[in-house]
C-alpha cells in the first residue's frame, strides 16, 4: 500500500479495512485458543462479561443490555448455573425477582484466561517483533483506539 491519503471509500481504503477486520478475526481467535473459555456459546460468555463488567443484574435486566428475549436469556443463566459459573439471589427490593452474580470460581477462571491471553500476547510479541517493530506496533495500537474512540 502506498502512504498517498485515501478518499473515504476509496479502493484502498476498502481493502485497508477488510485486511483489518481479517486481521482482528484471526486474532481473536488465537487469543480465544489460549483462555480456556470451556467453549461456552458467544451468548454465554457475553453474560459472564456483562455481570464481571456491571456487577449484579436480574434475569430480564440482562435480556434487555444483550438485546435478548427474556426466555434466551433464561435458558442461557439456566446453563451458567448448572456449570457453577452463576448464582441467584433474592432481590431484596423486590421477592419475585433473582439477582445473578458471578461465583468466585468464575471470577477465578476469569482472571486465569484473561492472564493466559496476556501472557500469550506478550510472549509472541517479544518472540516475533524487533524493537523497531514493537514501536511500529506501539503506534498502530495508537491508530487503532482512534478508529474506536467515541
Amino acid at each position: 500500500m502506498s502512504n498517498v491519503p485515501a478518499r473515504p471509500g476509496s479502493a484502498r481504503t476498502s481493502a485497508l479495512a477488510e485486511d483489518l477486520r481479517l486481521l482482528i478475526g484471526t486474532l481473536k481467535r488465537r487469543l480465544r485458543e489460549q483462555g480456556q473459555r470451556e467453549d461456552l456459546p458467544p451468548s454465554q460468555v457475553a453474560v459472564l462479561l456483562r455481570l464481571e463488567k456491571d456487577g449484579p443484574a436480574t434475569v430480564s435486566s440482562l435480556a434487555r443490555s444483550e438485546g435478548m428475549r427474556p426466555q434466551s436469556m433464561s435458558s442461557a443463566i439456566s446453563a451458567l448455573e448448572a456449570a457453577g459459573l452463576v448464582r441467584g439471589a433474592p432481590d431484596p427490593d423486590d421477592g419475585r425477582q433473582t439477582i445473578m452474580s458471578l461465583t468466585d470460581s468464575c471470577r477465578e477462571r476469569l482472571r486465569t484466561g484473561r492472564a493466559a491471553r496476556q501472557d500469550w500476547l506478550s510472549r509472541t510479541i517479544a518472540a516475533r517483533l524487533s524493537a523497531r517493530e514493537q514501536d511500529e506496533l506501539a503506534a498502530a495500537v495508537g491508530l487503532l483506539k482512534r478508529l474506536v474512540e467515541d
